[in-house]
């Protein structure tokens, strides 16, 4: 079902200071900053060999990681992310085994344009878990 572990997301209070801090401190360089105005953040990606760190900030006060910074914030892991072949067939494995899936792969995409949806906390040890295209789709 699932095949590599894509990303782990990172919400953050000001998106060009986290880049900075990464790159001067620990010298890992972000990729290009992108907005998905769906999801209301301003993101980038920082590769490395096994998968990604993704830090976000909110685009708005409506934004979920707007909220997530008030609950925290000097900021904090948001979620991870797990890849898999088809995100809409997961999600439907999943929602009939009862796990609470939210969102819907048909309409909700990542900044890339590809499916994403997510396992609610309680049904995954604490955690929220962004499922998205595996190694074959943008990540």
């Amino acid at each position: 079902m699932f095949t590599a572990l894509a990303h782990v997301s990172i919400a953050v209070p000001d998106l060009q200071a986290a880049i900075d801090t990464l790159q001067s401190r620990y010298g890992l360089t972000a990729g290009e900053v992108m907005e998905n105005a769906q999801q209301q953040v301003r993101m980038t990606y920082i590769e490395l060999a096994n998968a990604r760190i993704e830090l976000m900030a909110p685009t708005g006060p409506d934004s979920p990681i707007a909220a997530f910074l008030e609950r925290n914030p000097r900021g904090g892991i948001h979620h991870f992310s797990l890849g898999t072949g088809d995100v809409a067939a997961t999600a439907a494995i999943l929602r009939a085994d009862g796990v609470q899936v939210l969102g819907d792969p048909a309409t909700q995409r990542n900044v890339h344009g590809d499916p994403i949806a997510f396992i609610h906390p309680k049904a995954f040890l604490g955690a929220l878990v962004e499922i998205e295209p595996d190694a074959g789709g943008h990540g």
